[in-house]
């Protein structure tokens, strides 16, 4: 796994970004870096040795983790296609509960640092008005995965995450310091300005009741929610037993081709652009298009 994440980072660093610099919104190059993932998915996953039957399967939820490549835009969608990726290897019966703890903190990490790498180079637009609750407008699993981590120790606490010290010493330890020390670098106002959800939260006392409370509202606001769930994929491995009720007349198509429900009102997936904070704080330090990060 670590393999081919390598691998996509390689392809990261193959594809420079456009000279785009007037505009936040996300580069142009990215559709070479996903062209490139989707023209090779399958063939990268030949180092697993999987069932012939899974691979078109499997290697469409890889392909699906990086990002839109119309949009060109990235978020809480996309990041559950990479944990669907994850959950298909525990469906096979490659990995098991042994290996829980390293592909949450080799694994997943590996790949939230070739999404910062992603993120930084093609400027790529945060899915939906705000983030689709990507708490740093990006992510939502590194919170509840950090928040785990987190869990019972003596002296990192909810509130922690205002003292720059502690988190500029722990964030290479703890993935929830890690997301904070992002967010500070590429936000200038104070967290409880440019992310208020995470500063209420830091009022919370104990790990565990933020650890339930981020599995609570992943469930409720990515995982039960439309303009999300919409785009995400079922096949043999990950299926769906809904209602085999048909669509009628009357439902909504919008620009992007995305079919929605009956009654409901075009999702903020549509059509809004979002631009890249990333973007302009690069443009605020005088850094030009792109800033190479040493992952």
């Amino acid at each position: 796994m670590l393999e081919l994440l390598n691998k996509a980072n390689t392809y990261c660093e193959e594809i420079p970004p456009v000279q785009n610099e007037k505009s936040r919104f996300g580069n142009p190059a990215f559709k070479v870096f996903y062209s490139r993932i989707a023209n090779n998915a399958e063939e990268l996953h030949e180092i697993f040795s999987l069932p012939p039957e899974a691979v078109k399967e499997v290697s469409r939820y890889f392909m699906e983790s990086w990002g839109d490549q119309k949009r060109i835009d990235y978020g809480t969608g996309h990041e559950a296609n990479f944990i669907a990726w994850l959950l298909c290897f525990e469906k096979l019966g490659l990995i098991g509960p042994d290996d829980y703890t390293s592909i949450v903190l080799r694994v997943f990490q590996k790949y939230i640092d070739v999404m910062r790498n992603l993120q930084f180079k093609y400027w790529l637009e945060p899915a939906g008005s705000h983030g689709v609750w990507g708490l740093d407008d990006y992510h939502f699993l590194p919170f509840m995965f950090g928040s785990a981590q987190l869990i019972g120790h003596k002296y990192i606490k909810p509130k922690s995450i205002h003292d720059k010290d502690v988190v500029d010493e722990f964030s290479k330890e703890y993935m929830y310091l890690a997301c904070i020390k992002f967010i500070n670098s590429v936000k200038t106002a104070s967290l409880r300005w440019n992310s208020p959800m995470l500063d209420d939260i830091s009022g919370v006392k104990e790990w565990k009741k933020v650890n339930e409370g981020m599995i609570k509202m992943y469930k409720g606001e990515v995982l039960g929610k439309l303009p999300i769930m919409q785009h995400f994929m079922f096949g043999s491995l990950i299926y769906f037993e809904g209602s085999s009720s048909e669509l009628r007349e009357q439902d909504l198509e919008c620009d992007d081709n995305h079919v929605h429900a009956f009654g409901q009102e075009f999702p903020d997936c549509c059509g809004i652009k979002v631009p890249s904070a990333i973007g302009a704080s690069q443009i605020n330090m005088g850094e030009g298009t792109f800033r190479r990060l040493p992952f």
